[in-house]
């Protein structure tokens, strides 16, 4: 059994792309209303209820039937145009049974609005222009409920941008002001070399980054160009090319993405960006590169199981898996995967699809073709909008995000809040997943530093503070604090909630990468009362303030286990029976280490192993802690040349067995 790695290249080319499509497609058609207006898949509701999920369904698929067509240059033999254009004359009919919410009754119509503008624009000479003027005008009318409307202030920007550029192109309303209120928000969340912080946090900080980064930002602007019928702008052009130049990182050797962020059951939909720069001839990649990427990506999740048995996308990773929903998450939404496959928008003849890939000595099944990788085995970079540490390994084809800056949707100000585990952890990768069961949630262990309080319950992470980010070293900090729930401690029992939060000390962790292996290093020092302490703290003063002794306990990397196929080969180094390994060995002041084996949290396997190293003597304020952790094969972890550590008032200095020094800022706290 795989760990949702495919073993080899399956068919390639367009052909294949567009089989798949039309394959998707006939597998929702028996779950469309008699009209095809509204598509209800099995499975969850989502927060809209099921009637906006029903217009999700039609949105969404219907993107890949435009893309489908459009590519194809019309060629339609399962009539999907004919099936598209019953249902939006049934959806736009406000006196039909079948109708569809407009976007006053419901806000989660505006996404799938923006995506019926798509579908319209793509497919202009096969649908809209041979709808009757009657349907035309109640389409108009329905997309128009988003103008003059505002309070879009993430990616949503964009689908209010579209859907008034498609208005705009067939003669109906339109607000010039929506655009430039639009325009101007979104310059402000830009924050460099292609990146966007998709939206602020609770406290105005820019630092929600994730894959919106790539299948929102970056492909809603050439859309929008393609209803115009003009180029990509200039501006757009450059992002986009900046930021495939380091989200190729972000794909591992085998055709993994990075395993991070919300809305992960969109799976492909991380294509959407590379697909983005080929249609617009403006990707780092050489000719044919995409399409090897993309061939890698789609066989990593057709291969691991993401089309069930009745050809649906289920809600989840590769087979279902249902604790990736988020509260928007209805059985329709994984239909947003279509995005990766706007490829098919360009016709068989092009380049991409018909040129043998150019190469540069990368392996065949590259995930990142031609990416700048140097000939030694590991590469490590620094992406310095999103604060992460980026380590990719060709020996196991695993890509690594050491995170030291992005902390995107995190719990508001004065609430009970645990560390979202798609944004909190430490470690992010393309071969492993935070613990997600709600145990894993309330305490969590993997790619997490913690202090532990008395009863060993571990400490939360908050608002990440960046340090220092550098080529291999990344220093951050965030205020910690404990949550408290019924079957922990009594602190709750005066709150009218289930839980209860209790506010800590500020903990620092720092990260030196040298090759695969990782320093973790942390230590932890009081919060002194702000003279003026701001709304946030204000609101979070109202619970009380955690007492100590606290130890430190760093967590590795998560290794995703089918069944008893792993083997602890140390006290805290567990090995898969594929060689994969992760480790964590205690350098200093963590004494006792162990592997926690858990199940039912990992999308990838039936569970994970997660090793760990802990001090068994309270940490003394300012007094740092380290460990080497490690994830990759087990031939290239050199586990046993452990660094030595020198630490002075302003700097750590870490010396490797091999002569090379790294030092690691503290921020002007003495450690």
């Amino acid at each position: 059994m795989t760990y949702g790695e495919p073993e080899v290249a399956t068919t390639t080319g367009r052909g294949r792309w567009q089989a798949l499509a039309d394959r998707l497609l006939e597998s929702v058609a028996p779950y469309a209303s008699p009209s095809g207006s509204l598509i209800v898949l099995p499975g969850p509701a989502s927060a809209s209820g099921r009637w906006s999920d029903g217009l999700e369904g039609f949105a969404r698929t219907g993107l890949l039937a435009a893309f489908r067509t459009r590519g194809a240059d019309g060629d339609d033999p399962a009539h999907l145009i004919e099936r598209y254009a019953r249902g939006l004359a049934a959806g736009t009919d406000p006196s039909h049974a079948e109708r569809w919410p407009s976007i006053a009754e419901r806000r989660q119509a505006v996404p799938e609005a923006a995506s019926v503008a798509i579908l319209l624009s793509e497919t202009r000479p096969w649908l809209w222009e041979q709808l009757d003027p009657a349907v035309q005008e109640r389409t108009v009318d329905w997309l128009a409920g988003v103008v003059g409307t505002s309070g879009y202030t993430n990616n949503w920007t964009w689908f209010q941008t579209v859907i008034e550029t498609f208005l705009q192109s067939v003669g109906g309303p339109w607000r010039q002001d929506d655009l430039d209120r639009s325009t101007e928000i979104q310059e402000s969340l830009y924050r460099g070399d292609g990146w966007y912080s998709d939206g602020a946090g609770p406290d105005g900080s820019q630092q929600n980054f994730d894959h919106y980064a790539g299948w929102a930002w970056h492909v809603y602007p050439l859309f929008q160009a393609r209803i115009l019928g003009a180029d990509l702008p200039q501006i757009h052009r450059e992002r986009l090319r900046a930021f495939l130049d380091q989200a190729r990182d972000l794909v591992g050797g085998t055709g993994a993405p990075l395993f991070q962020g919300r809305s992960l059951t969109y799976r492909f939909a991380t294509l959407a960006p590379f697909w983005a720069g080929a249609i617009a001839g403006e990707t780092p990649l050489p000719t044919g590169g995409t399409r090897v990427l993309a061939d890698a990506v789609l066989d990593h999740f057709v291969e691991g199981g993401a089309i069930d048995e009745r050809g649906l996308l289920s809600i989840g990773w590769h087979r279902e898996f249902r604790a990736l929903r988020q509260a928007y998450t209805g059985s329709s939404s994984t239909y947003w995967a279509s995005k990766g496959m706007m490829g098919l928008l360009l016709p068989e003849q092009h380049p991409e699809w018909s040129g043998a890939p150019e190469r540069s000595g990368a392996p065949e099944r590259s995930g990142a073709p031609d990416a700048p990788e140097p000939t030694e085995s590991v590469s490590v970079r620094f992406f310095s909008a999103p604060g992460w540490l980026v380590v990719r390994s060709q020996a196991d084809g695993i890509s690594r995000v050491l995170n030291h800056g992005s902390d995107g949707f995190r719990g508001p100000a004065g609430g009970v809040r645990a560390d979202n585990p798609f944004y909190h952890r430490l470690g992010y990768s393309t071969a492993t997943s935070p613990d997600l069961s709600l145990g894993g949630v309330a305490e969590p262990l993997e790619s997490h530093v913690a202090l532990l309080d008395a009863a060993g319950a571990p400490s939360h992470r908050d608002r990440i503070e960046r340090v220092h980010l550098g080529d291999r070293v990344a220093v951050s900090r965030s205020r910690v604090h404990w949550l408290d729930t019924p079957a922990t401690a009594g602190a709750a029992a005066d709150v009218a909630g289930w839980a209860a939060l209790r506010r800590g000390p500020r903990v620092t962790v720092a990260s030196v990468v040298h090759g695969v292996r990782e320093l973790r290093l942390a230590w932890w020092n009081a919060v002194a009362p702000a003279p003026q302490p701001s709304a946030i703290d204000d609101l979070d003063a109202a619970w009380p303030e955690a007492e100590g002794p606290w130890s430190f306990r760093i967590g590795g990397w998560a290794l995703p286990v089918h069944d008893e196929r792993w083997s602890a080969t140390a006290a805290s180094t567990a090995t898969r029976d594929d060689g994969v390994t992760s480790a964590v060995i205690g350098v200093r002041g963590l004494d006792r280490h162990g592997i926690a084996h858990r199940t039912g949290g990992d999308p990838f396997a039936e569970g994970s192993v997660t090793p760990w190293a802990r001090g068994t003597v309270p940490a003394a304020e300012g007094a740092v802690v380290a460990a080497l952790v490690a994830l990759g094969a087990e031939s290239t972890l050199e586990l046993n040349a452990l660094p030595l550590i020198e630490i002075a008032e302003d700097r750590i200095t870490v010396r490797w067995s091999d002569g090379d020094v790294d030092v690691v800022p503290t921020g002007g706290v003495r450690a």
